[in-house]
């Protein structure tokens, strides 16, 4: 179904949550299990949950000394392949009290423009709800080239979220909504709703700041686009307040999905 507004978040049966490396990785890594404790929260009462993360190469990096991502793809890689175990353990390790299973899914760009992997990839994510296990997707990095890369996780979150046909996605960023400008200056003022179509003249939208991640509030947006278009209605806001976000809370920017999907 199609969400008219973020009250509705409370009702919704196929909700997608995206949350980026920044968020759960270095001095935020404790994150994690608060974010599991809102999603396991939500599945309790039925709600079919699938989680986009990013962080498997942030993971990565203090294993091995680093204190920002490559520039080349191969050690990209070879983070991404220590690093994708250690996150999904991770997450797996916090749903554990709530005897939740995780399913881990990988996927590239190229698997959604092949009809056959985007149906098989589809119909793994939905054996995967109804078997009341958490997906968690995250991009094929080991395998994934400069050309076929999605570039950032929100973008691959939409995709997944008209994939599944869910009611909404959740893209979770280190501020708790989108602003005129820049949070931290003076008088910046967050924007509660994007209706439909709306275009967002005489917004200032920066990119990501930090030194792990690839998104940033620029790359919600075009997510937010990708989604709504489809008639996936999307909220914007912080990891913090995921679990206020699955309730219907007041909080956050809602994006509106196209009325006419």
């Amino acid at each position: 179904m199609t969400l008219r507004d973020r009250s509705e978040l409370a009702v919704a049966k196929r909700v997608v949550v995206k949350v980026g490396s920044s968020s759960i990785s270095g001095a935020n890594a404790d994150k994690i299990q608060s974010l599991v404790d809102a999603l396991a929260k939500a599945h309790s009462r039925g709600v079919e949950i699938i989680l986009v993360t990013s962080g498997a190469i942030a993971t990565a990096l203090p294993i091995f000394n680093l204190d920002s991502r490559p520039d080349d793809l191969a050690t990209v890689q070879a983070l991404a392949s220590v690093g994708q175990s250690k996150l999904i353990a991770r997450y797996q390790q916090s749903l554990d009290k709530y005897s939740i299973i995780v399913g881990q899914v990988l996927l590239t760009a190229g698997d959604f423009e092949v009809e056959e992997t985007r149906r098989n990839a589809k119909a793994t994510l939905d054996r995967l709800v109804k078997l009341r296990a958490l997906p968690i997707v995250n991009e094929n990095d080991t395998v994934a080239t400069h050309e076929i890369k999605f570039g950032d996780n929100d973008r691959l979150a939409a995709l997944v979220a008209v994939l599944v046909d869910a009611d909404a996605l959740i893209l979770l960023s280190d501020v708790d909504a989108l602003y005129d400008m820049p949070p931290t200056k003076a008088g910046a003022k967050r924007i509660e709703t994007v209706l439909f179509g709306e275009e967002l003249a005489g917004v200032e939208i920066g990119g990501s700041s930090t030194n792990v991640g690839t998104g940033g509030a620029v790359t919600k947006v075009s997510a937010a686009k990708v989604a709504t278009e489809a008639g996936v209605s999307v909220l914007l806001t912080n990891t913090d307040q995921v679990s206020l976000a699955l309730d219907g809370a007041d909080i956050g920017t809602w994006f509106q999905a196209n009325p006419n999907k």
